[in-house]
């Protein structure tokens, strides 16, 4: 008896331990659960069993438990009834999660938006695409790329895809419960609607990238020659680790941080700036809170995203989610339809014009793909490339906005193409290669 009590003992002071030491993953776990389901409900008007069944069923997330509380309005997030977090929501900035630490926030402002209708087709207006049949094209075979994407779905996870030539849609589909007017998160897609803002910036003449960053807590140490085009090609030298499987600098900032613009901010140097790519999604969160500094007042600068490039041109249903701060969180939480991430990517392919107005300097597209050093020709200003061929069966001057689990615009000018696809699971699980070996024969 006093053997098996012991043993007990044992087995409840292991358990204790493992609890103790695995209760930061679990925070991140039923932190993440509870983000996204408040984020989820909220800005897509999906329902919380839909989510759960769906976008919950990937590694460590299947475990969380998420429910959504007071009116769609707050989320609640746990794992086996352990770590409870919870999420709330604010008209025009998104969800956030919260904690004790952040202290009270009463009044949230809204970004002022302007989603007047434009009665033109898409992708210039919102009324229906106009069907044009190219002689060029081979139909069936684009049709067995577009099967080819949606084949063996329970390891693709493809959810949507769209494919654009020459302004108009081709293909589109869509799996079940999601369609064209379902708003999808970008993940780090965002980084290269950040991108944008920056060479909007550039073109209005308000900053020049060349420019040292304005941070005072650099001033007086080498960090101070860390310019704007080092941290737009993850070149800063600071030390960053983007792991998304452990307890990292990564989880930490986007599941703990009220304010996500300071923990690349707070980093050492580790290499001489402009001599080391290292991607960073602190730095992108960063880059944020600079833009910030541009602006006269908060409201200005939750305005300019919409005002100067999302509204813009009609990517209405787009929403970039704030932080406890009220940083927009550029590394990772832009939501819009795919439709409307296929107006971002055209956008690209028109260098920088949209519908006859000057959006952006073309010199910006050569700035963000041209690849930078120590990147293997796969990185530019924030947007990902093709010069490396990581896709052998695509062109070489393909370059695209990536995100978390497939998500991407990918945009080929030598093709007049703009393609966007997003899911549930990305390379190599998805087939990005085979997808493009299938529908390049189409032309």
């Amino acid at each position: 008896m006093k053997l098996t009590l012991k043993i007990l003992a044992a087995v409840l002071l292991l358990l204790t331990v493992l609890i103790l030491f695995q209760l930061p993953k679990l925070d991140i776990i039923s932190g993440y659960a509870a983000k996204y389901m408040a984020s989820g409900v909220h800005l897509t008007d999906r329902s919380p069993g839909d989510i759960t069944n769906n976008d919950f069923q990937v590694p460590l997330i299947k475990y969380a438990d998420a429910e959504i509380k007071e009116s769609s309005e707050k989320a609640r997030g746990a794992v086996f009834g352990l770590a409870d977090r919870y999420a709330i929501c604010r008209d025009g900035q998104g969800c956030v999660l919260v904690h004790e630490d952040f202290g009270e926030r009463e009044n949230w402002l809204v970004p002022r938006r302007d989603r007047r209708p434009h009665s033109l087709p898409y992708p210039f207006g919102t009324l229906t695409p106009r069907d044009t049949v190219f002689p060029e094209i081979d139909y069936k075979i684009v049709e067995k790329a577009v099967e080819h994407a949606f084949s063996n779905n329970d390891k693709q996870r493809t959810r949507t895809l769209l494919i654009l030539y020459k302004d108009r849609i081709i293909a589109e589909r869509y799996a079940d419960g999601i369609d064209k007017n379902t708003p999808v998160l970008g993940w780090s897609m965002t980084k290269s609607i950040l991108s944008t803002l920056y060479g909007i910036m550039q073109e209005k003449g308000v900053l020049n990238i060349e420019d040292q960053a304005d941070i005072k807590e650099w001033q007086g140490d080498d960090r101070s020659q860390i310019t704007l085009k080092n941290l737009l090609q993850m070149q800063s030298g600071l030390e960053w680790e983007e792991d998304y499987t452990k307890i990292s600098d990564v989880t930490k900032m986007l599941f703990f941080d009220a304010d996500m613009t300071q923990a690349q901010r707070d980093k050492e140097l580790q290499a001489p700036p402009g001599t080391k790519w290292n991607y960073s999604s602190g730095t992108s969160n960063l880059l944020s809170g600079l833009l910030r500094n541009y602006f006269d007042s908060d409201q200005e600068y939750l305005d300019f995203p919409y005002s100067a490039l999302i509204d813009r041109i009609g990517m209405h249903s787009m929403l970039i989610e704030t932080d406890w701060e009220g940083n927009f969180v550029a590394s990772s939480y832009a939501w819009a339809t795919t439709r409307d991430w296929g107006k971002f990517g055209l956008l690209y392919l028109h260098r920088g014009e949209w519908n006859g107005e000057r959006i952006f300097d073309p010199s910006w597209i050569d700035f963000i793909s041209t690849p930078v050093p120590d990147s293997e020709g796969q990185y530019g200003g924030h947007f990902w490339l093709n010069r490396g061929k990581t896709y052998p069966n695509a062109p070489a001057d393909l370059y695209s906005a990536n995100g978390y689990q497939g998500q991407h615009v990918f945009i080929i000018p030598s093709h007049d193409m703009v393609i966007v696809r997003t899911g549930l699971a990305e390379t190599p699980e998805f087939d990005a290669d085979g997808f493009f070996n299938v529908l390049f024969k189409a032309f």
